[in-house]
């Protein structure tokens, strides 16, 4: 008997990465649609999964903030979000009325901590952090086996560092626009490029820059060790990409942690064992988790 085959969502910002496959080594397509108007693609969305059908189920792993609560009234729903277009929009109705099929969904960093404790750096691990720091920042949390949620999904990327005295000196004032100064405000490609002009990974090496944004991310893996003593927190995203950072990162981190928690940064900080498929694969476990 053949395995059921799941349709794979991964909703950004820029576009809507889809796939189909009938397990983490056997992805039997993939492809990429821009994401425009909720108008445009959702159909797309559909239709193309469509003709890769029948699925057995799909998982959804997107950008945000999304309803994440099957028992809400929007749940699949993304809320109030600075994507144009997009609050208030729905995910899941549209796939289970074209698929007809059970639909799983959360956010892209939740289904990326899922893979990775899968399938990835997790393996095997009681906890499971994953971060992505890029155009945004933002945290999804796996507990044995089970992704985090409260009244809604965490919002990591929004929790508030210590300033960096180069930051305090500069007054730099952050670039999120609901909280200035959190770490999204502080650390994300954006942030970086408010300051510089440039991204981290065109700053010279010796740059002030590096240490800055080492030092945020850094204050991030022992809050989120303090609270949650995780056996891996997974870095992943473009700003994460500069050559040195992760490096960087777990020296400060350990200076911060001061030989305090039972996880030392310099083992548990790592970059996503599955690289760049970490999303993909989460909406792979999302479709699995929706069927059975």
């Amino acid at each position: 008997m053949s395995k059921p085959l799941y349709g794979l969502v991964e909703a950004g910002g820029t576009k809507f990465v889809l796939g189909v496959a009938r397990g983490p080594d056997e992805i039997v397509a993939t492809t990429r649609i821009a994401t425009t108007t909720p108008a445009e693609t959702i159909p797309a969305m559909c239709d193309w999964l469509a003709g890769h059908g029948p699925l057995a189920a799909v998982g959804v792993a997107t950008f945000g903030p999304v309803e994440v609560d099957r028992c809400a009234p929007l749940w699949g729903h993304i809320l109030a979000t600075p994507k144009a277009g997009w609050s208030n929009t729905d995910l899941v109705g549209p796939l289970v009325a074209r698929l007809g099929c059970p639909v799983g969904l959360d956010t892209d960093v939740t289904a990326a901590a899922l893979a990775e404790y899968r399938w990835g750096a997790g393996q095997g691990q009681p906890a499971v952090l994953y971060f992505t720091i890029g155009t945004g920042i933002g945290g999804g949390a796996v507990i044995g086996g089970n992704p985090l949620a409260g009244v809604s999904h965490p919002e990591m990327g929004h929790m508030r560092p210590l300033l960096h005295p180069a930051d305090v000196a500069s007054g730099f004032a952050g670039v999120c626009p609901f909280h200035g100064t959190c770490l999204e405000g502080l650390a994300s490609g954006p942030a970086v490029l408010a300051r510089y002009g440039l991204s981290l990974s065109d700053l010279p090496q010796d740059h002030e820059g590096h240490a800055v944004i080492a030092s945020y991310i850094a204050h991030a893996v022992v809050t989120a060790q303090a609270m949650f003593e995780p056996g891996r927190i997974v870095l992943g995203g473009g700003v994460m990409a500069t050559p040195g950072l992760i490096e960087r990162v777990r020296a400060e981190a350990e200076t911060l942690g001061n030989g305090y928690f039972r996880g030392k940064a310099s083992e548990i900080v790592v970059l996503p064992g599955l690289g760049d498929r970490s999303g993909l694969l989460g909406a792979l476990a999302l479709a699995e988790a929706a069927l059975s």
